[in-house]
């Protein structure tokens, strides 16, 4: 018999926090986002539902920027451009490696290749903004 995912509302929660925000969060900002509501909510519990979902398929991660983890509850194609300036995270939807590739380099290198990403670095246009002389 297949076991039932426990849906807690914690757990919810933190789903509902992950996919309400294009801030690409880091666990820490959930926790303090839903610590008010959740007084009994650990920092533990929210890595471990984060872990999860992202094994699931239902968030995923943009990876480490400025030493955390940042996730992401858009799982449509899209890649993500970090600012090297102020840390933010700004999502650029489409697919950027055309299947062509993907096939090649499954072909030549004998894998399966099952996904892949890019991730573009530089200077937000904020940034670019703020540095113009005046």
């Amino acid at each position: 018999m297949e076991r039932k995912q426990n849906f807690s509302r914690k757990r919810e929660a933190i789903l509902g926090t992950i996919r309400s925000t294009v801030t690409h969060p880091t666990a820490e900002w959930v926790y303090q986002t839903l610590k008010p509501d959740y007084p009994d909510l650990s920092l533990g519990t929210v890595y471990r539902n984060l872990a999860q979902f992202k094994n699931d398929g239902v968030i995923m991660s943009v990876g480490i920027v400025n030493g955390q983890e940042r996730y992401d509850g858009n799982t449509k194609p899209h890649t993500h451009f970090v600012c090297s300036s102020c840390g933010a995270v700004i999502d650029i939807p489409g697919e950027f490696i055309p299947k062509e590739v993907s096939d090649e380099v499954a072909e030549k290198h004998h894998f399966k290749v099952q996904s892949s990403e890019v991730l573009f670095h530089g200077v937000c246009s904020s940034c670019l903004q703020r540095q113009l002389p005046l």
